[in-house]
């Protein structure tokens, strides 16, 4: 009788999971910041250098995505991991010190390399760690602390910044605490978990199924499997692997990605990234301060209604870990894309009436616990188990590539959205494309639920 170890399962994927909380936290922060290290900078007044600055970090990210799959298939999803831990708490430290506008930027671009192999290793590991049964449970773990590290964030951003008068110029913020030092602490906090995860890391075995395709390394595949599920558990999935692991290339070449077979997968995979980006929630995020402004609140209360927002992320984080594997994955983003599009239609025309306050940000929370239950979780999810054993690394390299270049598209350009169609027009755009994104995801979306990575395999090619 097989009989899951699910506390080593849980142990392994918490710890890689830090790498999503490092990669919410790092991502976040820069929002509770901006009103501070813009006066800091003098780039209050450009939209370009403000958009620059939001969006740096996504340059690296796009690097550290194409690097990870070539050096996970290389040398594996361990110590890449490892290497991720180092570069977050090297760059949130030299953030926090930047005195010049060009250094800011520069450990923002590390620091988006240390996000990019986090954000595609940490599932993918999880994926290959975890039972059929419970890989979307799992695998959601990672989501969690990814909204747990954008809590995070949000929290030391509100607790540090101290309160700032609704009437105060941006004269009075550069000369404040905030202005002058509160904004580095916001991103010093992050060394902290970096630490931590750097440090557990090296408790973690490798990813079974990448020692699987080295033929030298079969018998640490089968302990660490052994340790999972037992003898019977490590036999049957020992054997499944080496099904799909026939005639495997030792170099993945780029174009054997979209040949045929692979091609119609590699397509969902992409467009499914690049929609989670594009359904527009990320903005609430990284341009709070706007969203908000717009709504009539001001920095302080922005920053606690970031909290709420972070809060109910949170929450709804949960119902989704706890749905994957029961409604299935198709369903939740179904869910989540038509009820974005709702939201955001309504959204657009209180902005467009100018109505502000309390709606608006009810209206707010909806749209992210909407897209906390579905499309943040389930995206991760289906990425991570979609693409074949023998390019996994490669294949999910190349849709988190896709991901962080549309995250950068979407981030660098809202402030020019915002001034030229207003928050009303922008937000009526999101919805359209999270129409689009419902009619895919129906019509090209398979189900997943419940299959091992091969037999997902076995189906989709």
């Amino acid at each position: 009788m097989i009989r899951i170890n699910t506390k080593y399962i849980f142990f392994i994927s918490l710890v890689s999971a830090m790498g999503g909380l490092l990669f919410g936290y790092d991502w976040v922060v820069i929002g509770g910041a901006k009103p501070f290290y813009e006066e800091y900078f003098g780039i209050a007044n450009s939209s370009v250098l403000q958009g620059w600055a939001m969006s740096s970090a996504l340059i690296g990210c796009l690097f550290g995505a194409a690097l990870s799959g070539f050096f996970s298939d290389k040398y594996g999803r361990k110590y890449l991991l490892i290497a991720a831990a180092a570069m977050f708490f090297i760059t949130s430290v030299g953030t926090g010190f930047a005195n010049t506008f060009t250094l800011f930027i520069t450990a923002r671009i590390f620091g988006g390399i240390a996000i990019g192999l986090a954000s595609n290793l940490s599932p993918m590991y999880i994926a290959e760690v975890s039972p059929a049964s419970t890989r979307g449970k799992f695998v959601s773990i990672n989501q969690l602390t990814i909204v747990i590290g954008i809590l995070a964030a949000q929290l030391i951003n509100w607790l540090i910044a101290k309160p700032i008068p609704l009437d105060a110029s941006g004269a009075d913020i550069l000369h404040s605490w905030n202005g002058q030092t509160g904004w580095r602490w916001m991103f010093w906090a992050c060394a902290v978990p970096a630490a931590l995860f750097f440090l557990f890391m090296w408790f973690v075995p490798e990813s079974p199924r990448w020692l699987a395709k080295r033929q030298e390394r079969h018998s640490k595949a089968r302990a660490i499997l052994a340790h999972i599920g037992g003898e019977e558990y490590a036999n049957a999935e020992i054997a499944e692997i080496e099904k799909t692991l026939t005639h495997t290339p030792n170099k993945i070449e780029f174009k054997v990605l979209f040949q045929s077979g692979l091609r119609k997968i590699m397509m969902i995979g992409i467009v499914l990234a690049v929609f989670q980006q594009w359904c527009g929630i990320n903005v609430i995020f990284n341009y709070a301060q706007e969203v908000f402004a717009a709504a009539g609140y001001g920095v302080s209360d922005t920053l606690f209604n970031i909290v709420i927002t972070g809060s109910v992320n949170l929450i709804f984080t949960f119902v989704g870990m706890f749905t994957v594997d029961k409604l299935g994955r198709k369903a939740l983003m179904l869910i989540g894309a038509g009820g974005l599009a709702g939201i955001y239609a309504v959204m657009g025309s209180l902005y467009f009436l100018q109505l502000k306050g309390l709606p608006l940000l009810i209206l707010v929370v909806g749209a992210i616990a909407c897209y906390g239950m579905s499309l943040a979780p389930v995206t991760w999810v289906i990425l991570s188990e979609i693409f074949p054993n023998r390019v996994r690394g490669t294949a999910l390299s190349v849709a988190t590539f896709a991901l962080w270049s549309a995250c950068f598209i979407l981030t660098y350009t809202f402030p020019i959205l915002n001034k030229v169609l207003s928050a009303s027009g922008t937000f009526w755009l999101y919805g359209f494309i999270c129409v689009l994104g419902f009619w895919y995801i129906f019509k090209k979306l398979p189900e997943t639920k419940g299959k091992s990575l091969e037999q997902i395999e076995h189906e989709m090619i």
